[in-house]
């Protein structure tokens, strides 16, 4: 299939800036796989879509504050973007300006004048700004980026510098692992009166975590979207999430993800009698249509952007035109766009 396939016009004030005052007041558009048809709902009908028994799997990842910005030994300024952790204070980073780098080069981050700088060596420099650097000076590194650290918002999201409001909106309330650059917005949704309303139907609720990189927000460059290389994301599935995931399976109990992150951790692990293994790995699955599902039977997200992975693996689960179809309806309806914004159930 053609990137171009994927595409859509959205106007650009329907691009959410601001998250709503209550996370569940959301609108809902319900896509209808097998019948295509369209209801539209808020968040808090939800839960009214899940049936004692079914089991609901969230991405507990905790977004870090990892964008810095530093000074290099001349002053100049430096823009760090930390996209991977690959081992204790060492990092994967996308630089700006990479060009002016070099190796064994010092950084300095400052957070304000009562607190220690964090320091940052450059160990190494790859193409496309990519740089390695490894942490300096602190014996607890996710402390220290929380001192000098900024929310890293989506690049679509301009109100200026991250807020106060951004540490709290731009997290779900259930993340517990730090480790992702990127929100896995479909949670964003989520109160613990949504919780309750999951419990008292006799919904399991199970958690894994993918921790979300830069790479969520790139468009597909390549024309033929088999041409595309994904991202590389961590990710680590609980025991009990895959015993859950499996015993429903088996038993033709369906399994709901809350984001495409959570999808792709589960289809990433699924042997081909769709059970899943416990445990910790990394993945770059591209899921694109006519890709066969061995896990998912009904996903919450949020709307994407045009000719991204993440439209084209809704565009698996429930078909490009019916999925295309939807987001014509919702821009007709004035639905809110992407992270901030309303949200999509495909059931």
């Amino acid at each position: 299939m053609k990137t171009a396939d994927f595409d859509y016009t959205l106007p650009p004030d329907l691009i959410a800036q601001q998250p709503l005052p209550d996370r569940d007041a959301a609108r809902m558009l319900v896509l209808d796989r097998a019948s295509g048809g369209i209801r539209h709902q808020q968040f808090t009908a939800f839960p009214q879509h899940l049936q004692a028994g079914e089991v609901l799997v969230l991405n507990d990842t905790k977004v870090i504050p990892a964008r810095l910005i530093g000074h290099k030994p001349t002053g100049g300024e430096v823009e760090l973007l930390l996209v991977e952790e690959l081992s204790t204070f060492r990092w994967l980073a996308l630089a700006r300006p990479a060009k002016r780098l070099r190796e064994g080069m010092e950084i300095v981050f400052a957070g304000n004048p009562q607190s220690e700088p964090l320091r940052a060596l450059v160990e190494a420099k790859h193409d496309g700004g990519e740089v390695i650097v490894r942490f300096t000076g602190v014996d607890d590194l996710f402390a220290a980026l929380q001192r000098v650290g900024h929310v890293p918002l989506p690049p679509y999201i301009r109100h200026g510098e991250d807020a106060p409001a951004d540490r709290e909106r731009y997290q779900t309330i259930f993340a517990r692992q730090p480790g992702a650059v990127a929100a896995p917005t479909a949670g964003l949704h989520f109160t613990p009166r949504t919780f309750e309303a999951l419990a008292q139907r006799g919904v399991l609720v199970h958690r894994l975590a993918l921790h979300v990189g830069p790479g969520t927000f790139k468009p597909v460059a390549s024309e033929d979207i088999e041409q595309h290389v994904m991202h590389i994301e961590r990710f680590d599935i609980p025991p009990d999430t895959a015993a859950a995931v499996n015993a429903a399976k088996r038993d033709g109990r369906r399994v709901i993800c809350v984001g495409t992150t959570t999808v792709r951790a589960l289809e990433a692990v699924a042997d081909t009698e769709g059970q899943v293994r416990a445990g910790a790995g990394e993945t770059d699955i591209f899921i694109y249509p006519p890709y066969r599902f061995r896990i998912a039977d009904a996903l919450l997200t949020n709307f994407h952007l045009p000719r991204s992975t993440l439209l084209m693996l809704v565009s698996a689960l429930a078909g490009r035109e019916p999925v295309l179809r939807a987001y014509a309806e919702a821009v007709r309806q004035r639905y809110r766009f992407y992270s901030y914004g309303d949200c999509m159930l495909i059931v």
